[in-house]
């Protein structure tokens, strides 16, 4: 199969059965699972943790939170993923909501949600926000996350206050300048953020788990 042309239809793409010639000597091709996986991990060590500080999850699991991960692995099904669809309500009048999902086997994303300007200043927002983390959590995700205009104080210093951190800047052409907020329910987690900009120096945890000598 030759190089693939811009306008080669979806359907007469397979995927399990590419092909390239490179040149006299070399090939690029598909490969099974099976095929890939013991090549790949054979040399991901060399390649990736012994030359860098990666912080390989898996290995600071606590049986709990591999237990969680086990039922969210087969809960998963992306067409239909794990949601929250929640509604405030003051005196029975509708104030306010929130919506999100999961987008990954370990993360949820909080996708949209506001109060009502008249109900506002009353620490519903806050009062939403820790529902939906106390949720979130005991379902067992790792990462909660949202993403903001960047000047949308009203919404960035709540969550910021309740221990989310800020993991990007996204420019996006459709919303503009947008932060991303990830709140991390392992304190593990949130240490390894603080390492990861300086906030603090390496303790004898984290050198474990990134191998520092």
């Amino acid at each position: 199969m030759g190089v693939l042309r811009q306008n080669t239809p979806m359907s007469a793409i397979q995927l399990d059965s590419l092909h390239w010639k490179l040149d006299d000597r070399s090939t690029l091709r598909s490969m099974t699972s099976e095929e890939f996986d013991p090549l790949f991990q054979r040399y991901t060590q060399e390649f990736f943790d012994d030359a860098t500080q990666v912080f390989r999850l898996r290995e600071a699991l606590s049986p709990e939170e591999r237990e969680r991960m086990k039922f969210l692995r087969e809960q998963m099904n992306l067409a239909h993923p794990i949601q929250l669809q929640l509604g405030l309500f003051v005196d029975g009048e509708f104030a306010g909501w929130h919506f999100g999902r999961q987008d990954s086997v370990s993360s949820f994303y909080m996708q949209n949600s506001g109060v009502l300007p008249k109900f506002r200043r009353r620490g519903l927002y806050t009062e939403m926000l820790k529902r939906v983390l106390e949720t979130t959590t005991q379902l067992g995700f790792l990462e909660i996350w949202s993403r903001h205009n960047a000047t949308n104080n009203d919404v960035i210093i709540p969550k910021l206050k309740l221990g989310f951190v800020i993991s990007a800047l996204e420019v996006s052409d459709i919303f503009g300048t947008l932060v991303h907020l990830r709140y991390y329910p392992s304190a593990l987690r949130r240490k390894m953020a603080d390492y990861r900009v300086g906030q603090i120096k390496p303790d004898a945890e984290i050198k474990r788990l990134l191998k520092i000598d």
